[in-house]
């Protein structure tokens, strides 16, 4: 699909559009690059705090209008912010990089990203924080805040480790080289690679099967897999049998056996 903007002001904009049950989540500042400033950051913590809050909204997809995903921030515009120690999304809603950080929620429902062209810094840290990434085959990486003096805090130090080992990790962190597509499939960063214009297409075709299946096993199983990661298997493993007792006795459950002994599509409620 080709999406199509709003025309945003200098500063930058998040766009959304609903399909169905696709929250679409729109990075709107070609004219540089979809550089990142305070108003984009704020704006995209609202949106991902409208999925989680929206009973109707079970998938998130985020993208970039123009010709790339990001150029990484913008850092005239967000250096005060740094300097002080400040962040520009507000406490209290949805923080995009799912850090966990106090003051701050944390996202339940899953989030695809669409990555293409240029995607550096804030770009990748974002995609990482998503739960699956379709990338362009002509993308650029470069998590390259080393070569700006600073240090990468939006999850590229926990999370490429994470996904790659800490020396495939360290090669790109402390380079600042510029890597493809192929080199992020290989390192885990990215879980398929398309023709480019086709990334859309693939990450919301994914957001909707996802969005077919019941919403609260989705949450469910989307949250115990963090939890393995974050706090380990047996952290995980506790939760085991209450989250399935509370799931199998929702309606979508319910619903989840007529629809096989009906032989039938599931039509799930989220209850």
């Amino acid at each position: 699909m080709t999406a199509t903007p709003t025309t945003p002001p200098a500063e930058g904009c998040i766009d959304t559009r609903v399909l169905g049950h696709v929250l679409l989540i729109g990075i709107n500042r070609p004219a540089k690059r979809n550089g990142w400033t305070p108003p984009m950051f704020r704006q995209l913590a609202e949106a991902y705090t409208r999925l989680d809050d929206d009973p109707d909204l079970r998938v998130g997809v985020l993208h970039a209008f123009g010709d790339h995903f990001t150029a990484g921030l913008d850092l005239p515009a967000v250096a005060e912010y740094m300097r002080r120690g400040e962040k520009a999304v507000p406490e209290g809603l949805v923080e995009p990089h799912d850090l966990g950080l106090p003051g701050y929620r944390r996202r339940t429902k899953p989030m695809v990203a669409a990555v293409k062209g240029i995607c550096f810094t804030v770009g990748i840290e974002l995609m990482l924080a998503a739960d699956i990434v379709v990338a362009a085959d002509d993308c650029r990486f470069s998590q390259m805040e080393v070569q700006r003096g600073i240090m990468a805090t939006g999850g590229a130090t926990l999370r490429m480790a994470e996904r790659a080992g800490l020396g495939n990790a360290l090669l790109h962190l402390l380079t600042a080289d510029e890597f493809g597509s192929a080199e992020a499939l290989r390192l885990n960063f990215v879980q398929k690679v398309v023709p480019a214009g086709r990334e859309l297409d693939e990450a919301l075709a994914i957001a909707e099967r996802i969005a077919a299946q019941a919403p609260l096993a989705v949450v469910a199983t989307r949250l115990n897999a963090l939890k393995a990661i974050e706090q380990g298997p047996m952290a995980a493993m506790a939760e085991f049998i209450e989250t399935q007792k509370r799931l199998a006795n929702s309606e979508d459950a319910a619903e989840g056996v007529r629809s096989f002994t009906e032989r039938r599509p599931a039509r799930f409620n989220g209850r």
